[in-house]
């Protein structure tokens, strides 16, 4: 009878059916190292240490809201949106955005995208964002002949900041105990108004950020799964609809 293989090679790769929509809630508080870890490092200076910044940022594939949460520590102006219904006020597949709506619509993108879409959400963000766009995936993000070409060789990302601690996800949920053998990372770029083009990728490593950036709250119960819409609520499609706010 064979084994079980739980070596490490295989247990970091998270298999998802075509039809899956990928769903692994970001604790919030690998959301807060970005901005305290590196956004804010004075050798990065991507974000102002400011109480809040009115800058506008989009989370385009929200879930939950749990990266939200921590958006809105950050920005007055954070809008949100996802492909199914997590409760959210905004429904809107992002890959399906015309440009011609959001050209530099936004000074910041900073998402945890579906594995599979990860590098259309990022070619996607680029002409959208003024400031930053970031991207939380698996460090094997950085692997791909096809990606290289494709993303990696014209538009090389400004830092990849690597977590030196596991940061747990599961599918669906938001787990205080989950544990994983999967390794992640902040993939970020400038935006257009940097003018000077990335030609040399920064690797950063994220010290350890848990038990400083963990909140008791953070584990809320919160809506996981797509439901339905009650009766009568009408789903906004449009990012820059003027009936609902940002959820």
């Amino acid at each position: 009878m064979n084994a079980q293989n739980t070596t490490h090679a295989v247990m970091s790769q998270r298999h998802e059916d075509s039809d899956s929509l990928d769903y692994f809630p970001t604790p919030p508080w690998a959301t807060r190292a970005l901005f305290w870890q590196v956004l804010m490092q004075p050798q990065f200076a991507l974000f102002p240490r400011i109480e809040k910044s009115d800058d506008r940022c989009l989370e385009p594939a929200c879930g939950g809201g749990h990266m939200v949460k921590v958006l809105r520590e950050h920005f007055s102006k954070v809008e949100s949106c996802d492909i199914a219904d997590y409760g959210q006020d905004r429904i809107q597949d992002f890959l399906a955005l015309e440009y011609s709506q959001v050209i530099g619509a936004y000074d910041y993108i900073i998402t945890n995208p579906p594995f599979n879409l990860a590098e259309e959400f990022v070619r996607k963000a680029l002409p959208m964002t003024r400031k930053c766009v970031a991207i939380f995936a698996r460090t094997q993000f950085m692997e791909s002949i096809g990606r290289y070409e494709r993303l990696f060789k014209p538009n090389p990302p400004a830092i990849i900041a690597q977590f030196s601690e596991r940061v747990p996800i599961v599918k669906g949920r938001l787990s205080a105990t989950a544990s994983t053998a999967t390794s992640y990372a902040w993939f970020i770029w400038n935006g257009t108004q940097h003018s000077d083009k990335t030609t040399e990728t920064k690797l950063f490593w994220i010290p350890p950020s848990r038990r400083i950036y963990e909140k008791p709250n953070d584990y809320e119960e919160r809506v996981e799964t797509p439901h339905s819409r009650p009766t009568g609520h009408a789903p906004q499609t449009d990012l820059f609809g003027k009936t609902e706010g940002d959820i």
